[in-house]
């Protein structure tokens, strides 16, 4: 932080720490990447509210040059304009905007060459062939009767581009997982019986594709935070992917970014926007630019889906059974109080997270289902899916997928399931398979 916004700070730090109400602060702060959820958490656990408030004011002076015009944004969009003004007009006056924004270069698209030297798989619908050639399907999820979509053409280049994330590297990255499954019995939640069968799907699938996996199983709240930034202290400078998978019970919060939350087996949740937090660029500086991945597979709320009638042609055969559970508990919010709590999420001021991608198991406010002896639907599809397509196909079409296939299951005959996906991913993204 520059001296003299220092200097302003420690001048008014007695009104600070006699006015200041920090609880409202904390998520704007993160999400402004001012402070990591450690150091948050941090400042909770200082005490009262005028001992945290003098933390806070505390570790604001150690970070960056941005802190300062980002403290005072929080002050204001918060309703703590009075505290705002007065650090604003101290000596010498604070500009809440910098006074030479960074210029950010943009790379001009160029329209796509009707046959791509990335790959001949790419060619968009209306480019007409020179030459016919069988074309893999374009059906979103094939048949168990049809064959395998083709692999990707040997000697592709693997490479960084306008059009595709570089991902070459061998490791390609990190992949943790996170399986809770016996809950405590203080949490009032249940066991979830099936969830290893997930696991060790998962954890096969992405070492076929060439991801360092770790499983952490049962772990609480605070064991999950430790995990997620152990991870962010990692150097991927080296790789070009970071993974998340996250299976346990869930439930909605009140959000402004990501919605949802999961449980660790204490009972206690953690908000899927402060997950995906742990990696952003900000607070992982070496996964700047690179994809990082979250797969979710907890229920979104307590709501259960029973579906629309569809005309004869659109019904297949579903997967439900009589042992389909949920991982849902109630939720912690209702409709009405998220509809006022989520309109940050439209605000341009708000930074958008690149190059990130958020699969749900299921859309958010409603349960997820799950199979004690198969596993969950949205794994079993999804690990099916990635074997059967990743050497020809993109994330977000195989994503896409994943959605089709999961939407024609039914539970106990009745109940339905929607998986979906909040993409901030700037590239098409390939994973690696064996050829």
């Amino acid at each position: 932080m520059e001296e003299r916004h220092k200097k302003i700070l420690q001048r008014n730090r007695t009104n600070l720490v006699r006015d200041l109400d920090p609880s409202n602060l904390y998520d704007g702060l993160l999400e402004k990447g001012v402070f990591t959820q450690d150091m948050i958490d941090e400042i909770k656990s200082s005490g009262t509210r005028r001992d945290q408030a003098r933390q806070l004011v505390r570790d604001l002076e150690t970070r960056g040059s941005r802190a300062f015009p980002l403290f005072l944004e929080c002050l204001q969009e918060t309703g703590q304009r009075g505290l705002a003004e007065l650090l604003r007009d101290g000596p010498p006056a604070v500009r809440l905007q910098p006074a030479a924004p960074t210029r950010v270069v943009r790379p001009v698209v160029q329209p796509l060459p009707v046959s791509s030297p990335m790959d001949v798989d790419k060619q968009r619908k209306d480019d007409v062939p020179v030459h016919p050639e069988q074309r893999p399907s374009t059906t979103p999820s094939p048949s168990p009767e049809r064959e395998y979509m083709r692999p990707r053409p040997q000697g592709r280049t693997r490479r960084d581009s306008i059009q595709s994330y570089k991902m070459d590297a061998s490791p390609c990255g990190h992949c943790l997982i996170i399986n809770n499954v016996e809950f405590e019995p203080q949490s009032e939640l249940n066991d979830r019986k099936g969830s290893n069968v997930d696991c060790d799907k998962l954890e096969r699938r992405f070492k076929a594709l060439n991801f360092i996996v770790e499983v952490k199983t049962n772990l609480k709240q605070r064991q999950i935070k430790h995990e997620l930034s152990a991870l962010s202290k990692k150097d991927h400078s080296l790789y070009d992917c970071c993974v998340v998978i996250m299976l346990s019970h869930g439930t909605e919060v009140s959000h402004n970014r990501f919605p949802g939350a999961v449980y660790g087996v204490d009972g206690q949740n953690v908000p899927v926007q402060h997950i995906t937090n742990y990696l952003t660029g900000q607070h992982c500086p070496s996964l700047q630019g690179k994809p990082k991945l979250f797969f979710i597979q907890a229920c979104g709320g307590g709501e259960r889906d029973t579906g629309f009638e569809v005309s004869p042609d659109e019904v297949e055969p579903s997967i439900g059974g009589a042992d389909d559970q949920t991982d849902a508990i109630p939720m912690s919010s209702s409709s009405d109080s998220l509809s006022m709590s989520d309109e940050p999420d439209a605000r341009a001021t708000l930074p958008t997270p690149s190059d990130i991608l958020v699969s749900y198991s299921t859309f958010p406010g409603y349960v997820s289902w799950r199979d004690t002896q198969s596993g969950s639907w949205y794994v079993e599809t999804l690990d099916r899916v990635l074997e059967e397509n990743a050497a020809a196909n993109d994330l977000a079409t195989m994503l896409m997928m994943v959605n089709h296939e999961v939407s024609q299951n039914s539970a106990k005959g009745l109940y339905k399931q929607m998986p979906g996906s909040f993409n901030f991913l700037r590239k098409l993204l390939y994973f690696q398979t064996q050829v």
